[in-house]
């Protein structure tokens, strides 16, 4: 069978209509035309329609789109591209990674548009993917892109990933073209490490700045707690005409949440409605989370109602919030909502609820919830639930049957870690046990471990019992 050329005007029409199929059937109806014109070993041809199903958000197409590309037998560098981006979109960085080796197998050189996404299956492996980066940079070298902006940009993603932010300096400061992504990878990447000097410099220093880059300042800040300085950057931001994203709203919303600074927040709620922000459930869940901080939960609740597709993240932040303003009752009907909704908990949706039900000495649904969590919904406690349950029980005056949990749940004092130990020293300086507060406090001691505040506690505790010496 001959392989009949496709013109330029041809390809980018099988290109649009590839890109304005809604279902798997339309798309494999274009497939099919393809194949009618003899066209099936073309890549102008079949490249079009494996990048609209390899990037597809539908995972069916992107199933095709493996299928095809599997009995392809003429395979071009586009279409090995197209499939690295799409396992990166898929969650699937490893295979996006095996297919750079096959791809050199076969004779295919990458260009300058296989790295940025064969790098970011990098960052998505995380710490141990360094090795596999220091390759795939070798390769970048070795080919000649070690300067395209796109390339670097990615190189400063991974390097700062996997806290190498020396190693992510070295293709910024070799770049002879750096535009305003260059820069804000790095600034972004210092921020996420807390070097805030040296994010803060280069912030000052770029030549120009877009919302994303205002955006990932804001972040760098926020994650430092200087809640202070999110603000007035945003105010900066303002005063020099760039409109926020939903990104820099939710690092506002989480400092106005931390600063009680409601006023800020109201009109951050009127923005998003009036530019159709609201939507964004991340931006949402910040708005309920600012709610409730500034005990406005009649306004959370409201937001939280409107979110659409809730997620687990949302639905904690209703809980925590309504827990931390004592409405326990509430907090637990919210929770039998959550399942009925469908949603998953997680380890933080228990550390809530067991933290409610302690400060309301509602020990009984405190340990059923305890029960739940691993019979029911499968969440393996951690050291964090145990300290909860225990300072449930103890503040319930059942200080020997928090004891008797350590002892069956963990092992005792040897296999508690010290959120338990403090949980159990604080109410032993309650209750005056001298004798439990005294073990608790040399093993502390033993392990090295103490605190002033631990050593306040055992200090009362040893008063008290008229242990002063």
């Amino acid at each position: 069978m001959t392989q009949k050329a496709i013109t330029a005007s041809q390809t980018t029409t099988l290109a649009s209509l590839a890109r304005a199929c809604t279902t798997l059937s339309q798309l494999k109806q274009i497939h099919a035309h393809v194949l009618k014109l003899h066209l099936p070993g073309n890549p102008s041809a079949v490249g079009p329609l494996l990048s609209a199903a390899a990037t597809s958000s539908d995972p069916s197409f992107f199933s095709y789109a493996r299928s095809v590309f599997e009995h392809l037998r003429c395979l071009s560098t586009f279409m090995y591209n197209t499939m690295i981006r799409g396992h990166v979109q898929s969650g699937s960085p490893v295979t996006a990674v095996s297919l750079y080796p096959d791809m050199l197998r076969s004779g295919v050189e990458g260009n300058n548009y296989t790295f940025p996404p064969l790098i970011k299956a990098c960052v998505f492996m995380g710490l141990d993917s360094k090795a596999i980066g220091l390759l795939v940079h070798a390769q970048v070298v070795k080919l000649g892109y070690r300067v395209d902006p796109f390339v670097v940009s990615a190189l400063i993603e991974f390097y700062s990933s996997v806290c190498d932010l020396e190693s992510a300096r070295k293709p910024f400061d070799g770049s002879t073209v750096r535009d305003v992504v260059t820069w804000t990878a790095l600034i972004d990447g210092y921020g996420k490490a807390g070097d805030m000097e040296n994010a803060r410099h280069l912030f000052d220093e770029m030549p120009e700045r877009n919302v994303i880059s205002w955006s990932a300042m804001m972040a760098a800040y926020s994650r430092v707690s200087d809640f202070k300085e999110v603000l007035s950057l945003f105010r900066q931001m303002q005063e020099v005409g760039f409109e926020p994203n939903e990104s820099v709203l939710v690092s506002v919303l989480t400092a106005c949440a931390h600063l009680g600074a409601v006023t800020q927040g109201l009109w951050v709620h009127s923005y998003a409605k009036r530019v159709n922000f609201i939507s964004n459930r991340i931006l949402a869940t910040a708005l309920v989370d600012m709610y409730l901080r500034c005990g406005l939960a009649d306004l959370a609740l409201s937001v939280f109602h409107n979110i659409s597709d809730k997620d687990a993240e949302a639905w904690n932040t209703m809980i925590t919030g309504v827990a931390l303003n004592g409405a326990v009752v509430k907090c637990l009907e919210l929770f039998k909502k959550m399942i009925a909704h469908g949603t998953q908990p997680t380890e933080t949706t228990f550390v809530a609820l067991l933290t409610a039900c302690t400060h309301a000495k509602m020990t009984k649904e405190g340990l059923k919830l305890f029960e739940e969590m691993g019979n029911i919904h499968g969440i393996r406690p951690k050291s964090e639930h145990f300290a909860c349950v225990v300072d449930l029980l103890a503040r319930s005056g059942m200080v020997e049957e928090a004891e008797k949990f350590m002892e069956e749940k963990i092992g005792g004092l040897g296999g508690a870690d010290a959120n338990v130990w403090g949980a159990l020293l604080h109410v032993c300086s309650i209750y005056g046990n001298v004798e439990l507060g005294n073990r608790i406090w040399k093993k502390l001691t033993d392990m090295g471990i103490t605190d002033s505040g631990t050593r306040v506690l055992s200090y009362n505790i040893y008063k008290e019992a008229g242990w002063e010496n």
